[in-house]
């Protein structure tokens, strides 16, 4: 996410340019119109935007959810494409109201509330405030690890009375720790998160490169279950969940530049490609075994981006990596996805699912479809105009 890209350029891959539908100027500005009646439909910078209700009014949560930070990241975003500073202004108000986040130790989601907004924030103004409140929030995750587990701990428990457990989403938020390591020279921030990256490429995969969502372990860092929490069964694979992991392990690689995430990231990237109930528009079923059932747009926003970055490390599927994540985006921005200006509670896309066992967010918009559908807009702008993005 917060990287630099330097991109060769193949006939091929120039020629994948031309013939994309996708006019990037014309999202965003339907992005920022969006967005305009999201911030007048929210004053109260307590009240976050999260999704709809069954009823169909919005639904919006506080500092403490896990997505409090991707309004904020968001609106960063659009003034990165179009420098207004009005975007700017509000992308402050938004990332500060995160703040008071820094101090908590009861979540393994700092990453998503703290470093998609003040991440971004600092990378494009360079602000020290958004640096000091970083770092504290480092340390505040780095107190979820416990050495003897070898992981970050996601929950405080489990069904079934596991007390230990860890999701794949946690991979995501490992970027953050990347980060602190660099700016403050703490070493401790990379090591941990290369162990965790480890003990979760040995535990939580599958021979097919598929992941399972959420792993219990014991005092010791053994394995006691391998279970599902927002998929459809604890052997299916839960399609945001495939998403998160190769966005995981394609950032473990840049910030390593160890071979052996890039092949990891490479093979969760063609089980999710070659998988036989993808459909053509590739945007998922929520769960790659319910076919026919609702789709996650978040899930195709999050894959998007990261095949992307993943397209820019080279390798024989390099262009097929590429050419799938510009056909996500094409879908996403087709009025299949997209709202229309002024309707589906502003947000920019549709059909999104959150938690279909729990009966939660079904067929709704997502708040990180749109940042991760924004972050990968952002990364095919640059991609296609040689130009410098993270």
């Amino acid at each position: 996410m917060k990287k630099t890209l330097i991109v060769c350029f193949s006939i091929l891959t120039f020629s994948a340019f031309c013939q994309s539908k996708l006019d990037v100027k014309k999202e965003f500005d339907l992005a920022a119109k969006q967005y305009e009646g999201m911030l007048a439909s929210h004053p109260d910078l307590t009240q976050f935007p999260q999704s709809t209700l069954p009823n169909g009014s919005p639904r919006n949560m506080k500092s403490d959810w896990w997505c409090s930070g991707f309004f904020g990241g968001s609106l960063w975003y659009i003034y990165q494409y179009n420098h207004d500073p009005k975007w700017k202004e509000a992308a402050d108000k938004w990332t500060m109201a995160v703040e008071k986040e820094k101090f908590n130790t009861r979540t393994h989601d700092l990453g998503f509330m703290l470093y998609c907004p003040f991440g971004n924030g600092y990378r494009l103004t360079k602000k020290p405030e958004y640096k000091d409140i970083m770092l504290t929030g480092a340390k505040s995750l780095a107190t979820r690890f416990d050495p003897k587990v070898g992981l970050i701990k996601s929950w405080e428990s489990f069904a079934g009375g596991y007390k230990y457990p860890v999701i794949i989403d946690n991979m995501m938020n490992l970027e953050f720790l990347f980060w602190a390591a660099k700016e403050s020279g703490n070493k401790d921030f990379y090591n941990l998160s290369v162990t965790h990256a480890d003990n979760t490429m040995k535990n939580h995969y599958r021979p097919d490169f598929s992941s399972y969502h959420v792993l219990c372990y014991g005092p010791n860092g053994e394995v006691l279950a391998k279970k599902t929490h927002q998929g459809a069964a604890d052997e299916s694979a839960w399609a945001r969940g495939q998403s998160w992991g190769l966005y995981g392990y394609t950032v473990m690689y840049r910030e390593t530049k160890d071979k052996k995430y890039l092949d990891f990231a490479r093979n969760i990237a063609n089980f999710y490609l070659n998988n036989p109930n993808l459909p053509a528009d590739k945007v998922p079923y929520w769960d790659f075994s319910k076919v026919g059932e609702e789709r996650d747009a978040s899930a195709a926003a999050i894959c998007a981006s990261a095949l992307l970055e993943l397209s820019t490390y080279g390798g024989k599927d390099a262009k097929k990596f590429y050419d799938s994540a510009v056909k996500m985006l094409e879908s996403l921005s087709t009025p299949a996805y997209k709202a229309e200006l002024g309707k589906n509670n502003y947000f920019i896309l549709m059909h999104s699912t959150g938690h279909k066992p729990g009966n939660s967010e079904i067929d709704v918009p997502l708040v990180y479809a749109d940042y991760y559908y924004l972050e990968g807009l952002l990364r095919y702008d640059a991609l296609k105009n040689k130009k410098k993005l993270f």
